[in-house]
């Protein structure tokens, strides 16, 4: 949100440097605001417990949203999610031409898949290419991230030697200290995976276009942004709460899958029995705090005035 100050203020240009939203009085009493209208593209198979999981990051700002939860045509979908689906859903062509000022597109249970492969891959290719004039900024999410990733800036992914599965740390990279989705951060923080792919790190680093802005050792980058941050790739899951590792844990166990090993990180003293730490939330909540205050300052009132994405 702005601070007002007077427009003589002699700190103002500092306080910009620093990606402060400072407004002058002057211009604060002529503003016109609305709710920003934010789309869910919700491809992941835990339906209400992922948008729950979204709803709440999306919530930590005095800024209004209007929400609109979108769906895409697929055979992945299971018959008891389909009234929900119905009911509070849309589907994605009733959307397609739509003016939002953010978006969210998720991750997705087929990473194991080539992009082609995916039965709504057409689909969603489309909707990512109406997004670079239609949509303000765009935040992907693991697959999400990857398929944006490789329809974008044809940057593919590559598989694991085993599953990455667990809260592993990030350092941010130092000239990122201020920059608008980071600012505020400490020097290290945490974030769950669960993939078994990766985005190829050379190409992201070989494209002028984007800026990776944090790494890890085990995880490689979480932070992966255009330029302009339009584009926001994020390829882990900040947006998941307490129990999801757990859940997928237990569902691997049952299952008697090879991956089914405790996650890391994740279990006090990495023990199961211990319970669980929470170590990611307050770098989650503040990620998508600073994304819905950049948006908030660069979207035009009427939404029929943004521009293209611009590289």
């Amino acid at each position: 949100m702005p601070i007002l100050l007077p427009k003589d203020y002699p700190h103002s240009d500092e306080l910009k440097r620093k990606n402060v939203f400072v407004m002058t009085d002057t211009r604060a009493s002529s503003q016109q605001i609305r709710p920003l209208k934010i789309g869910i593209l919700n491809l992941m198979p835990t339906i209400e417990t992922t948008e729950i999981q979204l709803m709440t990051m999306l919530a930590n700002t005095p800024l209004q949203i209007d929400l609109k939860l979108i769906m895409m045509e697929t055979d992945h979908r299971k018959a008891e999610d389909m009234n929900h689906l119905k009911q509070f859903y849309v589907k994605f062509d009733d959307v397609l031409n739509d003016k939002f000022d953010g978006l969210i597109i998720t991750g997705a249970p087929v990473e194991k898949l080539p992009f082609e492969q995916v039965d709504y891959w057409d689909d969603l290719a489309l909707f990512m290419d109406n997004s670079r004039k239609n949509v303000f900024s765009t935040v992907h999410i693991c697959w999400g991230s990857q398929a944006g990733l490789y329809r974008h800036y044809g940057i593919e992914k590559k598989m694991l030697t085993n599953k990455l599965f667990g809260v592993f740390n990030h350092q941010l990279l130092h000239k990122n200290y201020d920059n608008p989705l980071t600012r505020g951060f400490d020097d290290r923080f945490l974030v769950p995976h669960s993939r078994f792919t990766m985005v190829d790190i050379d190409a992201v680093k070989a494209n002028p276009n984007l800026e990776i802005l944090d790494e890890s050792y085990f995880a490689g980058p979480h932070i992966i942004a255009t330029k302009n941050k339009r584009q926001v790739f994020l390829n882990g899951h900040w947006e998941y709460d307490r129990g999801t590792l757990m859940r997928e844990y237990n569902r691997d166990l049952g299952l008697k899958a090879e991956s089914a090993v405790p996650p890391y990180n994740y279990f006090v003293a990495d023990k199961p029995d211990f319970g669980v730490e929470v170590t990611w939330k307050a770098h989650a909540n503040l990620f998508y705090s600073n994304w819905l205050n950049f948006v908030y300052q660069g979207t035009p009132y009427d939404l029929e005035e943004m521009e293209s994405i611009e590289e």
